[in-house]
């Protein structure tokens, strides 16, 4: 008979192997699959430990812990707040955090609890994305941030912490492709439009983004007239009419530069 919480498994090649799962609210949870079985019941005596009482905590996790970490973290969060997420969330007061390690996490807004109950973060370097829809997608895009910008420029964190993706602590200078909000910049044309020809060639200078941003549109086009294939991205501008757009995009100076230079 089966040690309790462990079932024997077979994979296609024969091998047998043990998984581990609890029960807890008439939830019937996984607990992850493991070599031998004593390991297998070790997990779910500790994942039952956890349920039962007070003494484990997120920063006491140790790496010969019988649970991985990401059911450490689900566990307690199930256990202090009767909810259970198959990725390391734990809910606050007004926010959840989202960790990595015992003593590394993010905190996010409470409006982004379904999304990250369902999406994994992972992390290259400083890089966090997601993956949806077979993509991979950088989690700054939900805030209206380009993967080419540079933060403490096109945006910054309120409070100085970039662990902390709550919406109220991340301010958007520039959500635009092709801008720079340059901070140090005279008060009249902070925001230089730039693109990517055979380098950088700057499109100009200019008093706000959206100005440089529509500038940047007209660049592109100078440039496909030209007969560039290259596949630029546009700015949509939603804030302005159709005629709105029109009078920036007829007076706003361009580079004459982008006239002359080689495409290729």
């Amino acid at each position: 008979m089966s040690l309790q919480g462990v079932y024997t498994a077979t994979k296609k090649d024969g091998t047998i192997y043990y998984r581990a799962s609890i029960t807890h609210d008439r939830k019937h949870i996984s607990l992850g699959s493991y070599k031998t079985e004593e390991k297998a019941h070790k997990a779910y005596l500790t994942a039952n430990a956890i349920l039962e009482g007070k003494d484990y905590v997120i920063a006491s996790y140790r790496k010969t812990c019988a649970l991985s970490f990401e059911k450490y973290v689900s566990m307690i969060n199930l256990r202090d707040n009767r909810m259970y997420f198959s990725n390391p969330i734990y809910l606050e007061k007004n926010y959840f955090s989202y960790y990595f390690g015992p003593e590394d996490s993010l905190k996010f807004s409470i409006d982004d609890l379904f999304y990250y109950s369902s999406h994994k973060i992972m992390r290259r370097g400083s890089h966090l994305f997601v993956a949806d829809y077979g993509s991979q997608i950088s989690i700054l895009s939900r805030y209206g941030i380009k993967n080419y910008a540079i933060v403490n420029k096109d945006y910054e964190f309120i409070n100085g912490d970039h662990t902390d993706l709550r919406y109220e602590n991340i301010h958007v200078n520039n959500p635009y492709y092709g801008i720079t909000y340059e901070k140090d910049a005279s008060e009249d044309a902070p925001f230089t439009a730039h693109i990517h020809i055979r380098g950088y060639t700057i499109i100009g200078r200019y008093d706000s983004a959206i100005e440089a941003a529509i500038a940047y549109n007209k660049a592109v086009d100078i440039l496909k007239k030209r007969g560039s294939s290259k596949n630029y991205p546009v700015n949509y501008i939603e804030e302005l009419s159709p005629s709105a757009y029109a009078n920036l995009y007829a007076r706003l100076p361009v580079s004459k530069a982008l006239k002359s230079v080689a495409l290729n």
